[in-house]
This record gives C-alpha cells, sequence and structure tokens, in this order.
C-alpha cells in the first residue's frame, strides 16, 4: 500500500486550525484526529481527503453539536493517502481496531452469543460450544441465540457425524485407560482416542460435518438417501436401516431450522432501530435458505449520520476483520441492508475479494427477503426497546440521572416526579395533548392525562402548551384549595391533603412535579413558563428538549440567559431520562390523536347512512378499534355487529370506499 503521511497540528481551539489551502491532497485516503495528548478520538476515511477535512474547518455553529465536540477535542489532525477506496476501508478498520476512537460509532454485543466451534486444526478435531472472541484454527458456526439449542441439534447430528466432542482431559485419560467413554459406546463417537478410526478418516467425518452446518445439506442428504436405496436392492437391510435413521436425524435437526427463502440462498439480513442517541442492530445468518443464527449489537450515536451511514459503519466493524480462512462462510454471497452505505460499490469489491467470490449488497423490495428483513427489524425495535427497558430500571443509574438532572437545570432538589407535555395535531385539526408522569426515574401510566385543545382552530403548538400547561396547573389549584388543610393555614402541616376525604383515592392533580418538560425548544418553554406566572407558581420548575438535537431548553430568568441551551453530555444519564420521558409524551400523544381522528373520520363518514344514530357508530368504533379495520372489514363481518343489520353493513360499506380518498397520515 503507497501511503503519504501529512500531520497538522491545531494551535488553538478557535477556528484558526484549518490546514493550508491547497496542502490536502484530493486523493482517497483515511484521517486522524488526535487530542493534546496524542490520543486518536476519531478516524475516518474519504474518497477526496481535501472535500473531506475541510468540511470540519469551518463555521463551528454549522456542524453537527457531537461533530463540534469532536472538532474542538482534537489538537491536531494527520491523514494518510491510499490507492483505492477499498485500501481506504481497509485501512480505516485497522485503524478502529488500533486505537478505539471515543467519537467513533463502536457497536457492542447486547450478549454474549454461544458459537459452535470445530477445532480443525487439532489432530483429532473437536466440536463444542464456545463463546466470547474466535480462536485461530476453529471453524465456527452461529451464533446462535440459545446454547441449549446447539447442544440439542449436536446430540442428533452426532448419531450421523460421530466425531470427538469430548474435552482434551476426558480424551487424554481415555487414551491412557484403553477405554472409550460414553459416546464411543452408543456409538456417537468414532472413538479416536483407542484408535477405533485413523486421523484420516475422522477427518472425513469432521469435513462433512462442517459442510452440514454451512449449509450444504442437499447434496449430503441426496447421498445418504442412494446409499440407502443400494444398501435396501442389495437386501443389506441392516446398513439400510442404519442410513435410513441417519437421514431421520438430519431431518429433525433442519426441522429445528425453519426455511425462510424459498431459493435457499446465502444471505446476512441487518436490520437497524434507531433514536437520536442509540442505535441497536441486528443480524439474521441465512444459509442454504435457513436462519442458522442470530446477533445483536447496540451502540451509542457520535454524530446526525443518518441511516445509510449507521449500516457502512456496521458493515466495515462486521465484515473488516473476518479471517481468510473463515472468509467462505462468514461472508455470504448477500448481504440485505435498510439502507445502501454510500460506498457500496467498494464494499462489495472489498468483501468479493475476502470471499473470493461475487458478493451483493442491496435493500430487499419485495418477498420473502422484504418479508424477512421486516422481522430482523421488529427484533431490533425489541432490542432496543429491552436495553433501554434494562438500563432505565438500574436504581443506581435512575438516582444519577435525576441527580445530573438536578445539577445541570441548578434546581433545589432532585425532581422526584416529572411531568412531560407534548402536543399533537394534523395541519390544525384534531388539536390534543398528553401529560405524562415519571416518578424517582420510572414511568407511572396511572398519572397519565390527555387533553383535547378546544381554544384554537390554528396549528399553534405554543398557544396550545400554554392552554394545556394553565388547564393541569390551574387543576392542581383548585385540588389545592378543595383540600382540608391548605399552604398557609396555621394548621396546614406538610401542605394539601393528596387523598380524597370522601372516596380514599389520590386526587388526580393534586400533586405538585418537581420538573415539567414540555417537548420543544425555547418558544414552547416561554409558553409553559408564561402560563405559570399567570398562575401565581413560582416553585415548579420547567425545561423543554429539542429533538434534533436534544438541546435542553431554560427559560429566560433569575438572571438565566435562554438564548443558548443547557447541552448534558451525549453519555449523560440525565439526558437519558429526558429522552425517555420525551418521547413517552409523544407516543402517548400521538396515540391519542390517532384514536380521536379515527373517530371523528368514522362519524364523518358515516353521518349520511340511514339509521345509523351516535350510539351505533361509537358500537363499529369500538368493535374494530380503527377506521382502517373497519374499511377493511366484509359486509358479513360489519353486520355481524349488535344492532347492524345486513342491509345497514352494505350501506356502511358503500359509505366506507366512498370516502377512500381521505388522508391518513398523522401529525
Amino acid at each position: 500500500m503507497s501511503a503519504l503521511l501529512r500531520r497538522v497540528d491545531v494551535v488553538s481551539p478557535a477556528l484558526s486550525y484549518r490546514p493550508k489551502p491547497g496542502s490536502i491532497p484530493t486523493q482517497p485516503g483515511v484521517y486522524r484526529f488526535r487530542d493534546r495528548t496524542g490520543r486518536v478520538v476519531y478516524v475516518g476515511k474519504a474518497k477526496n481527503l481535501r472535500a473531506r477535512l475541510s468540511s470540519y474547518f469551518q463555521d463551528i455553529g454549522n456542524l453537527h453539536p457531537r461533530t463540534a465536540t469532536m472538532v474542538t477535542t482534537a489538537t491536531s489532525v494527520e491523514w494518510t493517502v491510499v490507492g483505492t477506496e477499498v485500501e481506504a476501508l481497509q485501512l480505516e478498520y485497522s485503524w478502529i481496531k488500533e486505537y478505539d476512537p471515543r467519537f467513533n460509532v463502536k457497536y457492542r454485543d447486547d450478549k454474549s452469543y454461544p458459537w459452535l466451534a470445530v477445532t480443525v486444526s487439532d489432530e483429532f478435531p473437536r466440536v463444542m460450544v464456545g463463546r466470547g472472541a474466535k480462536r485461530k484454527g476453529t471453524r465456527y458456526f452461529g451464533p446462535y441465540s440459545h446454547a441449549w439449542a446447539i447442544r440439542e441439534t449436536v446430540d442428533i447430528l452426532l448419531r450421523v457425524f460421530p466425531m470427538r466432542s469430548c474435552t482434551n482431559g476426558v480424551f487424554k485419560r481415555s487414551s491412557q485407560i484403553g477405554r472409550p467413554c460414553l459416546l464411543g459406546y452408543i456409538d456417537k463417537c468414532s472413538a479416536p482416542c483407542v484408535g477405533n478410526i485413523s486421523p484420516e478418516d475422522h477427518r472425513a467425518i469432521v469435513d462433512d460435518f462442517c459442510e452440514f452446518m454451512a449449509g450444504r445439506t442437499r447434496p449430503f442428504m441426496k447421498r445418504i438417501e442412494q446409499e440407502m436405496y443400494a444398501a435396501s436392492e442389495a437386501l443389506d437391510f441392516e446398513k439400510a436401516a442404519r442410513l435410513r435413521d441417519d437421514l431421520g436425524a438430519m431431518n429433525k435437526a433442519l426441522e429445528k431450522q425453519a426455511v425462510v427463502l424459498g431459493d435457499g440462498s446465502d444471505a446476512d439480513v441487518i436490520a437497524l432501530a434507531e433514536d437520536p442517541l442509540e442505535v441497536a442492530v441486528q443480524v439474521f445468518y441465512v444459509r442454504g435458505g435457513r436462519i442458522r443464527g442470530q446477533r445483536g449489537w447496540v451502540a451509542d450515536r457520535t454524530d446526525d449520520g443518518d441511516t445509510a451511514a449507521l449500516v457502512e459503519d456496521f458493515l466495515l466493524q462486521l465484515y473488516a476483520g473476518v479471517a481468510p480462512e473463515d472468509a467462505r462462510d462468514a461472508v455470504p454471497r448477500e448481504i440485505l441492508v435498510p439502507a445502501l452505505p454510500g460506498e457500496h460499490a467498494t464494499f462489495e469489491q472489498l468483501l468479493s475479494d475476502l470471499r473470493g467470490s461475487r458478493v451483493e449488497i442491496r435493500v430487499p423490495q419485495r418477498g420473502d427477503k422484504k418479508a424477512l428483513q421486516a422481522t430482523v427489524a421488529r427484533n431490533a425495535t425489541e432490542s432496543l426497546a429491552l436495553h433501554k427497558t434494562k438500563r432505565a430500571s438500574d436504581l443506581t443509574t435512575r438516582n444519577r440521572a435525576l441527580a445530573e438532572i438536578a445539577e445541570a437545570l441548578e434546581l433545589d432538589e432532585v425532581p422526584l416526579r416529572i411531568e412531560c407535555y407534548d402536543v399533537s395535531h394534523i395541519q390544525g385539526t384534531q388539536i390534543v395533548a398528553s401529560m405524562v408522569v415519571f416518578e424517582d426515574g420510572l414511568a407511572r401510566k396511572g398519572e397519565y392525562r390527555r387533553f383535547v385543545i378546544k381554544d384554537q382552530d390554528g396549528s399553534d403548538d405554543v398557544k396550545a402548551m400554554h392552554e394545556v400547561i394553565t388547564r393541569r396547573f390551574r387543576r392542581l389549584l383548585d385540588e389545592q384549595a378543595r383540600s382540608e388543610l391548605r399552604p398557609g393555614d396555621p394548621d396546614a402541616g406538610t401542605g394539601p391533603m393528596l387523598v380524597d376525604p370522601d372516596t380514599g383515592r389520590p386526587r388526580k392533580f393534586a400533586y405538585a412535579p418537581g420538573l415539567v418538560v414540555v417537548d420543544g425548544g425555547a418558544p414552547q418553554v416561554a409558553a409553559a413558563q408564561r402560563a405559570l406566572d399567570e398562575l401565581g407558581i413560582d416553585d415548579i420548575p420547567v425545561c423543554g428538549l429539542a429533538k434534533r438535537l436534544e438541546e435542553v431548553w431554560v427559560p429566560a430568568k433569575n438572571g438565566r440567559d435562554s438564548e443558548d441551551p443547557v447541552i448534558l453530555p451525549r453519555t449523560s444519564e440525565g439526558l437519558y431520562l429526558l429522552q425517555r420521558v420525551r418521547d413517552e409524551a409523544h407516543r402517548f400523544a400521538i396515540a391519542h390523536h390517532r384514536n380521536r381522528r379515527s373517530k371523528s373520520m368514522v362519524e364523518s363518514l358515516l353521518d349520511d347512512v340511514p339509521g345509523l344514530g351516535e350510539v351505533r357508530r361509537r358500537t363499529l368504533l369500538r368493535h374494530f378499534g380503527s377506521l382502517r379495520k373497519l374499511r377493511a372489514a366484509t359486509v358479513e363481518e360489519i353486520a355481524a355487529v349488535p344492532g347492524v343489520g345486513p342491509r345497514t353493513a352494505a350501506a356502511i360499506k358503500e359509505a366506507l370506499g366512498a370516502g377512500d380518498g381521505h388522508n391518513d397520515a398523522h401529525g
């Protein structure tokens, strides 16, 4: 690899560190940013080094905050020119692996996956279940979700492929005493430990086993079937019966792996689930049309790259480190991704060279492969949700998150109760809002509330937020006023009664939050603060979380300037908790909006259906759950709803068909 190395020292964290004009080459290459201690903090590649590096040396305000943090953390940059884009990919992977830069995306396993391993470098190779890093001289299959599933499959196949599966200690001890272990006696091992089989013949069994596990099952099973029929015709019924049992064992092993691709192709199916802070990746390994393994990763996002950029980072880490001897099994002919990386042709060339045959990277558009990727995507979504749940369920982590929020927002005390508000609408219609509650860092769904915005017809989120906050905290004041003991009374004690003395139930709006969070930036925060000021409430802090850059906005008061948001570190547990609260409020508002919109559309479409009143319209919506499901129902299914006969059902179906042009989007 021919290369040119050039280093440029950054003399200041200000924007005076751009390399001299024309000093950066225009060839493809790889670059490294280093901090003041000399540690590499970011590695990247480029088709054109000058164009890519110049994008970093611009007005800092135009950069994404995470990119700006990286650039200002660095104090020098250096680059290496290479001959081709494939060489750039290879060098980028090598440097990421060597330096472990803090600003590069690092996909880490969300759990330790078991592998099926065959120690092919041994004189008598052994099949075993293992975890962790791969070792040289061992051939791997999988990874699989559960170790017991591998052991079950191996136990079945050992009667067909009686290869060694014992540990070195058991093997050595059997050799010394001249007697095989139990597996040798029940024909699940050819007993190489006592010389019952030569190394060459045992190696042949191992090769057949590896071929079978690699997915090349049809030729092998066809050969066994032909041998079975030949033995039967030769009247060697004992051998035929043994081969029949072998064939049954292999079919039983294959039954555990469902056929997902009817063409019997080999593919790795990749899907992502992402949010502004993290990304989860799932891969299904399909060989011979069957799912042979599954694996998942979770990574912190380090910049504002889109899905294609995330796929590019993942492909590099997944395949670039594959050893040449493992490439045939590890790199399939086809890699299915949710979005093509920007340099997918370069990736295809790199992987094709590694595998020794053509490798295609593509986005499935239809059929079995599209459906399979949807399944993988669901797994990725569930994996990300599970990761977040595990992270949120840790008491120490929750306490640290609340403490970080209190410190960043300069609160007098930790906000044990957080309320978050979000507004949802579509083009100014069906405006609704949500209130979600987190106590001690955990969702309290029984405390959630929904609002229908009454006093405006437009799509002004700021006015809607002002109305919601006003209504919620006016109820707080009303509940306090209705309490038997109120703040300020001589006998008030600790404050208002939070339990209704007549029913014994908690008052719905009597609990004051330790922090109000609104979904939005400075305008929404100002509206919320104005609503509290108008009500005379001055002891409840307010902040907002803007979606695009995950900035925390606070009101301009007490000498604080609201022009600049509070920036929490990307790895902050406090930011993570605020994001979860905001996302939950958004989800709850969207669900409320959809329900109201669906009900409204049903009512408007069915207004002119003779004999269909308000009660039966509500019954229809309650029965089918949504307008989409009602539209998909047949006349017979509609007629089965209590109170709806065949004639009315036909009229309903006709009315819904006439309304198919309605837009079903949501805001």
